[in-house]
């Protein structure tokens, strides 16, 4: 017998899985994504939540629901508009990843979800997460869907002291949510766990008082509830520094560029910027220098306007704003030339999202 087996005899599992469940029936929040099962509503919210938080979510969800309301209309929809509205969630890939899964769906499953581990386990994007909390919530299907918030408060119930930032360690608590499962409402067990993480089992200051389970943890009953679950610490992540330029003609259109297909922040549109380089010239010079060589246009550049910090995951990008005048374009530029009323149609990242707003700002 392995240690999680013995965790898991010393547990009343059936009495923890009816107190869950009792709980979650009658204090779930009101959410856009349960009004119904609806297997598309349920993956576009689960895709949606993954490193974004409930509140941030919901309007998100209701306009790309609104926009794009079953399968086909998001299989049929044209990328921009799709980036489009999801402008401003980040991660992008998650969405492209969706787009992908669902002309998928369209064309094999015709425009419906299915409903198995192996078909809808191999859609693009579909990682073990979402295949059961979309199998199990949309179709109630007893198959374990375990993310940061499962695993804190399974390292708690069951005092598991492995470190969940190793990818092994996931293994662990898929074992114990497939023991602890309710073959009769897994929807209502998967949802009762990942709320209990969400609002009573935080990370830092667990309301272990008010929790419903509180007699089946370990963790309380030790007292070690605030040093669980354990995770190691992420590398610092690496700082990129970066000039851009909000670039305007004589007749006021403004320049922008397309990030490539692939690769962090695929197919958003951003103002013309260039990584820059310490001691050779200045970042003024160096935008001016890349502008001509890489972008086929010269142009006038003011001094600095300020700069915009934004935050990955692994990697931080400082960027040197400044505001420039177009004098000649080549014609085989790189930059789209638009007008700022067509400018509300492209999708931009949020750190270019920041510089626009600094140049509206500064014109009023």
């Amino acid at each position: 017998m392995n240690a999680l087996e013995e965790k898991l005899q010393q547990k009343d599992i059936d009495m923890f899985r009816d107190d869950l469940i009792t709980w979650f029936e009658r204090e779930q929040r009101i959410l856009p994504w349960r009004e119904d099962q609806d297997p598309y509503k349920v993956w576009v919210s689960e895709v949606m939540l993954q490193q974004t938080r409930v509140e941030t979510v919901i309007p998100y969800f209701l306009r790309f629901v609104e926009q794009f309301p079953n399968v086909e209309a998001l299989a049929e929809a044209d990328e921009e508009k799709v980036l489009k509205a999801w402008e401003g969630l980040g991660y992008y890939s998650r969405v492209r990843n969706l787009q992908s899964a669902v002309k998928e769906v369209q064309q094999q499953y015709g425009g419906t979800v299915p409903s198995t581990e192996k078909e809808f386990g191999g859609l693009k994007g579909v990682g073990p997460y979402t295949k059961g909390a979309v199998l199990s919530i949309a179709y109630n299907k007893p198959i374990p869907a375990v993310d940061g918030n499962v695993m804190r408060v399974m390292s708690r119930i069951l005092s598991i002291w492995d470190d969940i930032a190793k990818p092994k360690t996931r293994t662990i608590f898929e074992q114990a949510v497939h023991a602890f499962i309710s073959k009769e409402k897994p929807s209502e067990f998967n949802q009762g766990l990942m709320e209990l993480g969400a609002i009573i089992c935080t990370p830092k200051s667990p309301s272990c008082l008010l929790c419903p389970v509180q007699k089946h943890c370990s963790a309380f009953a030790e007292g070690s509830e605030r040093e669980l679950p354990v995770k190691s610490k992420k590398k610092k992540p690496g700082i990129k520094t970066m000039a851009a330029v909000v670039l305007t003609d004589d007749q006021g259109n403004i320049y922008i560029h397309k990030r490539p297909s692939k690769g962090l922040l695929a197919n958003l549109w951003e103002f013309p910027n260039v990584e820059t380089q310490k001691g050779i010239k200045t970042e003024r010079d160096q935008l001016v220098l890349f502008l001509e060589n890489e972008m086929g246009i010269n142009a006038e550049i003011d001094e600095l306007q300020g700069v915009v910090e934004h935050v990955f995951t692994h990697l931080v990008w400082n960027i040197s704003v400044f505001f420039g005048k177009v004098k000649q374009v080549s014609d085989g530029t790189r930059l789209k030339k638009v007008t700022k009323e067509q400018l509300e149609e492209f999708a931009f990242p949020v750190s270019h999202q920041k510089i626009w707003k600094m140049a509206v700002e500064a014109a009023e």
